[in-house]
């Protein structure tokens, strides 16, 4: 899916990952962080059930994405266990985003989000 990105928007990172919403399930897909938002790409819900908060929602035309802009985020938190790494975004309103990297490195990511 192509992003639609506001003027003068820059990407700081893409990674693919799984994305595990407040409300309840998994997904994988492609995460964009850029100095303004943090765009995900829902690809497919490999959870058994999960509801991305309608809130975050973009529709571009019959597709979507999750758009979490940056100056929503209070806390950003990284998870290293053995093998699952995975960054911790908390919002404003106390709902909270994972982003699962399995065994791979989440430095980057976490930096980016907190640019």
């Amino acid at each position: 899916m192509d992003f639609t990105f506001m003027e003068d928007e820059s990407i700081l990172g893409e990674w693919t990952l799984n994305y595990l919403p407040p409300d309840g399930g998994r997904y994988t897909g492609k995460l964009v962080v850029t100095d303004r938002r943090l765009l995900f790409d829902a690809r497919f819900d490999t959870s058994l059930s999960g509801i991305i908060e309608e809130t975050m929602f973009i529709k571009h035309g019959s597709e979507g994405y999750i758009s979490i802009p940056k100056d929503r985020i209070s806390d950003v938190e990284t998870v290293k266990k053995m093998l699952q790494k995975s960054v911790a975004v908390t919002l404003d309103t106390g709902g909270k985003h994972t982003f699962n990297y399995g065994v791979m490195n989440v430095d980057k990511i976490a930096e980016a989000i907190r640019s």
